[in-house]
C-alpha cells in the first residue's frame, strides 16, 4: 500500500471513487452528492487550503481523504477532515485508518495545531479525534448529529473553548452536508 499527496492526475479517479464507495452505502444519489462535493471542493478551493491524500495499490486509488483550511476564532492554524473514502473491497482492513494518520503527520510536518470532523465518533477516535462540542468551538453549519463534531490538537496542546464563529472552505459551507 501506497500512501501520497494526491496531485491533479488523480482527481477524476478520486471523485470516481467518491461516487462508488458512498453510492454503495447510502445510495446512487448520495453517491452522486458526494461525487459533485469533491468535484466542487477540488476546483474552489484554493491550493494551500487543500491538502489531498491517496492511498493506492497496483497504481489504483482506494482510499482518499481531503483536509481543508478551517478558521477558528483563536487564529490557530487549523484543517478539517472531510470527507474520507475507502474503496468497498478493502474497507475494514485499515488503509482508512493509516491513510488518515498519514495526513495527520503531514498536516503536524505544516506546523498545524487543531484538525476536525464531522461523523463517527468510534472511526475517528481509533486516530486521535476526540468528541466536542459547540461550546468549545462552534462547527460552522448546524450539526444534524452533534455527537459527530470530532477534533484533536497536532501540537499537544488542550483545545481551550473558543468564542465566535468559525469558517470552513466555500465548498463545505453547504449545511446539507453537516
Amino acid at each position: 500500500m501506497k500512501f501520497s499527496l494526491i496531485n491533479e492526475s488523480k482527481y477524476q479517479e478520486v471523485i470516481e471513487l467518491f461516487k462508488r464507495v458512498f453510492s454503495a452505502s447510502e445510495g446512487e444519489a448520495e453517491g452522486q452528492v458526494i461525487a459533485d462535493f469533491v468535484a466542487n471542493l477540488i476546483a474552489t478551493t484554493v491550493r494551500q487550503d487543500l491538502i489531498g491524500c491517496i492511498a493506492e495499490e497496483n497504481e489504483i486509488v482506494v482510499g482518499c481523504i481531503f483536509f481543508s483550511r478551517f478558521t477558528v476564532p483563536s487564529g490557530q492554524v487549523a484543517f478539517i477532515l472531510s470527507p474520507v473514502a475507502v474503496s468497498t473491497d478493502v474497507q475494514s482492513t485499515g488503509i482508512g485508518q493509516n491513510l488518515i494518520k498519514y495526513g495527520l503527520d503531514h498536516l503536524k510536518s505544516l506546523n498545524v495545531n487543531l484538525v476536525f470532523t464531522y461523523g463517527d465518533p468510534n472511526y475517528y477516535s481509533k486516530t486521535g479525534f476526540e468528541q466536542i462540542n459547540e461550546s468549545i468551538v462552534k462547527a460552522p453549519c448546524p450539526l444534524s448529529q452533534p455527537i459527530g463534531w470530532l477534533a484533536q490538537s497536532l501540537d499537544g496542546q488542550v483545545i481551550q473553548p473558543m468564542i465566535g464563529p468559525t469558517q470552513c472552505v466555500e465548498a463545505l459551507s453547504d449545511p446539507g452536508l453537516w
